[in-house]
C-alpha cells in the first residue's frame, strides 16, 4: 500500500535550506507543493528591486528573464530533496510567452509542474500570474550539478 504524499508548505527561510539562491536573487517568498506534484509559489515584487531600477525609469517593469527566474526557482523546489547541496542550472527555456507586464508591488503567483526527468535533467512547465492575469508561461529545464 502506498503512503499518500503530503502537502509541503515552506516559508522563505525554510526554502533557503534547499535553494542555493540568496538575496537579492532569491525570488520565492513561499511555496506549497501539493499531493499532485504541482507547486504553487508566490513572490512579491518590491518597490526597490535592483532589476527594475533601470528597466525602465519612470515606468518600472520586471524583465522577462527575471520572470523566468521566478518560475525556475519554483520549478526547482519540486525536487527539493534532490537539490539540497547542489546547484540548479538552466539547461533550456522553451516556448516562453509574455502576456502581461509585471510591476513593482505585484504579487506573482507561480504554478509549476514537473513533466519528466532524465538522470539529473528535469523538465517542467510553469506559469506566472498577477491578479489572475497570465503574465508569463513556458517550458523550463534544469540540471543538477
Amino acid at each position: 500500500m502506498m503512503t499518500p504524499q503530503l502537502h509541503t508548505i515552506m516559508t522563505r527561510d525554510e526554502l533557503k535550506e534547499y535553494l542555493p539562491h540568496r538575496e537579492p536573487m532569491l525570488l520565492v517568498d513561499d511555496i506549497e507543493i501539493g499531493q499532485d506534484g504541482t507547486a504553487h509559489a508566490r513572490y512579491l515584487v518590491k518597490d526597490d528591486e535592483f532589476f527594475c531600477r533601470g528597466h525602465f525609469p519612470g515606468n518600472p517593469i520586471v524583465p522577462g528573464v527575471i520572470q523566468c527566474e521566478i518560475m525556475a526557482q519554483s520549478c526547482a523546489l519540486l525536487v527539493k530533496d534532490e537539490i539540497k547541496g547542489k546547484t540548479t542550472l538552466y539547461s533550456g527555456i522553451d516556448n516562453v510567452r509574455f502576456k502581461h507586464p509585471v510591476k513593482p508591488g505585484d504579487l506573482c503567483e507561480v504554478t509549476a509542474r514537473l513533466k519528466s526527468r532524465r538522470g539529473n535533467l528535469f523538465f517542467c512547465e510553469a506559469s506566472l500570474k498577477v491578479d489572475g492575469h497570465l503574465c508569463c508561461r513556458g517550458d523550463l529545464s534544469f540540471a543538477l550539478v
